[in-house]
């Protein structure tokens, strides 16, 4: 998956499967002027990368030159074909061939057509590398085409997203699967931060630590803060719907995420179904939860390591650090059987590089989307 500016994009059309589609065109075009040496004329800016390859397959004498339209802003069609460049000169009597990297609706199809109604060419025709044939209202006919597709929004090989992607090889295409929520678990030193750091930049994800969130409340005495605050200095738990609270607030913070990392939260099975209610409130879901797993005594060594330089006294004490794994079993197993029986727990092996135990995760997380 790659990203652009603010979207993420999947692999769609391999560099392969567009060479091949090329040279199905330059041939059946090869076959009808075989005898003439036509005009081929590219459509700019996205067709220039089908150009030059057409151009290298096409084996009979050409003439190549570009027109320039634009009707798209964003991820979106304008509506409004505008002309930025014109047709070329000295076409009267010729064959011209309009190449295209992308037909959809038939805007530029017509655009195309207005043109060179107003000149004196023995014929036209047009060939586009992508075509979007269940979109397409246009009048002409398209007489040749490489790869139809579906009406998907696609970027590379010519093509891009606010200007980003046209050098790409391949081609990719937006990455509109549902929000992805995730519950990460894992026993102290297991490494939940730093992977929840790496797959909320791949997945364009929000994390929310509840730890972090509590401490930010807390320290800029926001009402919920003190509110949670006033429990904890008279040393009784923060009831779930501060907490819950809190969580709502952060995921209303963050409406272009595309998915959240709960970190922290839920730890037992009655938050777990207010974080469900909560989530069901705003139609989204939980959709894995997945339990960074590694052997306590691997985990020991790690944390006693930290705590040389964290400081954190719980790092140092090893009866400490067995006393938090003992409250973690404690707590994840009924958490476990409630995800379970929804089908929606998963367990990674949380020793080996931070790589590996990320390729790991990216692997969950990309079979969720493939759904």
């Amino acid at each position: 998956m790659i990203k652009l500016h603010d979207k993420y994009f999947k692999p769609f059309i391999s560099e392969g499967e567009i060479m091949a589609a090329i040279k199905k065109i330059a041939d059946q075009v090869a076959v009808d002027y075989k005898k003439e040496t036509p005009i081929f004329v590219g459509v700019l800016n996205g067709a220039f990368m089908f150009v030059s390859d057409f151009l290298k397959a096409y084996p009979y004498p050409c003439e190549v030159s570009f027109v320039r339209l634009s009707s798209y802003q964003g991820l979106t069609s304008t509506g409004i074909v505008e002309t930025l460049l014109d047709v070329p000169e000295n076409i009267e009597g010729r064959s011209v061939i309009i190449l295209e990297d992308i037909i959809d609706t038939g805007r530029t199809v017509k655009k195309l057509i207005d043109l060179f109604s107003n000149t004196k060419v023995k014929e036209f025709k047009v060939a586009t590398l992508f075509y979007k044939s269940e979109v397409y209202n246009g009048e002409y006919d398209i007489d040749y085409f490489g790869i139809k597709i579906e009406d998907k929004f696609i970027v590379g090989y010519g093509l891009d997203y606010n200007e980003l992607g046209r050098n790409l090889r391949a081609v990719y295409q937006l990455n509109q699967k549902h929000m992805i929520n995730l519950v990460l678990f894992g026993k102290p030193g297991a490494g939940k931060g730093t992977q929840a750091s790496f797959l909320k930049e791949k997945y364009n994800l929000k994390h929310i630590s509840t730890g972090d969130v509590f401490r930010y409340n807390i320290k800029n005495g926001t009402e919920l803060g003190t509110l949670a605050k006033s429990y904890i200095d008279k040393g009784e738990l923060v009831p779930d719907e501060v907490t819950i609270k809190m969580l709502q607030d952060e995921v209303e913070k963050n409406p272009d995420a595309s998915g959240f990392i709960f970190d922290g939260f839920p730890r037992t099975t009655a938050q777990a179904k207010a974080l469900d209610d909560f989530l069901i409130s705003k139609e989204m879901r939980i959709d894995a939860t997945i339990a960074l797993e590694a052997n306590d005594e691997v985990l020991i060594q790690r944390l006693l390591e930290r705590g040389k330089v964290s400081g954190r006294s719980d790092d140092q004490d090893e009866n400490m650090i067995r006393n938090r794994f003992d409250e973690y079993n404690e707590k994840t197993a009924p958490l476990k059987d409630y995800y379970d029986d929804q089908g929606k727990f998963h367990s990674v092996n949380g020793i080996g590089s931070i790589e590996d135990i990320t390729s790991r995760l990216a692997k969950v997380i990309e079979e969720l989307q493939a759904v």
